[in-house]
């Protein structure tokens, strides 16, 4: 049995996931989880269609993208993980989709709006949209480019990875991420919803304002940080 079974385990579940909340059709889209303690992350093989995948294909990488145990090639994407997994230690995992909605705001080149409290549960800002790349960094080592590209983007907005954990890249796709492949996953997820309601209350309203701070702020901190009282942990009484 290989010494990163476990970690195989995780990835193949976090993937088979993507088809079963319809986040993805045929070979689109991939999840990533990291184990930091060997310094090496499992992800989905490329182009492998999510019917037919199995644990024993997940591949093993190092935090440089180089092969370290898996019989496939490992996803096109996986430079773009690797980048964001040396330069953001929090992380434990990320999911890449190519959902309806997530997509359709990444190809209008848009940010979406904060508009509800559902949104502000998650994320106190816009969700991001990065400008599509320049012809240069195309041409060039595109992949490794897409996580810089990513982390500009939050920079230049003034974002923390650690609140925002999901993005939209011009005229490609979503990234999403968390503390491990499952959040990852489950990002993805609230994404595309979250995408799919703005789209909804602009057919609605097209002059339908963003959220309020106060909102914003009381529904995003009660979910959140040190004084957060939403669900079950640390509850005494």
């Amino acid at each position: 049995m290989s010494r990163y079974q476990s970690l195989k385990e995780e990835c193949f579940e976090a993937n088979l996931k993507l088809p079963a909340l319809d986040l993805v059709i045929y070979t689109f889209g991939n999840v990533s989880a990291v184990d930091r303690s060997k310094g090496v992350f499992a992800i989905k093989p490329s182009g492998v269609d999510y019917a037919t995948l199995r644990p024993d294909d997940i591949v093993i990488v190092d935090f440089d993208a180089e092969l370290v145990e898996g019989s496939m090639r490992p996803s096109s994407d996986t430079k773009t993980h690797a980048y964001l997994y040396k330069r953001w230690p929090e992380i434990g995992g990320i999911s890449h989709t190519h959902a309806t909605y997530s997509v359709a705001w990444a190809q209008a080149q848009m940010d979406i709006p904060i508009m509800g409290t559902t949104h502000a549960d998650h994320l106190p800002s816009d969700i991001p949209c990065s400008p599509p790349m320049s012809d240069e960094l195309i041409k060039g080592d595109y992949e490794h480019m897409t996580g810089q590209q990513i982390i500009d983007c939050l920079h230049e907005k003034g974002l923390k990875y650690q609140e925002v954990e999901m993005i939209l890249l011009g005229n490609h796709g979503p990234f999403t991420w968390g503390k491990d492949a499952a959040k990852a996953v489950y990002n993805s997820k609230v994404l595309e919803e979250l995408a799919r309601m703005a789209f909804l209350t602009l057919q609605i309203n097209p002059k339908a304002p963003r959220l309020k701070q106060a909102l914003i702020d009381k529904h995003y901190w009660r979910k959140h940080g040190a004084n957060a009282y939403y669900g079950q942990e640390n509850f005494e009484k």
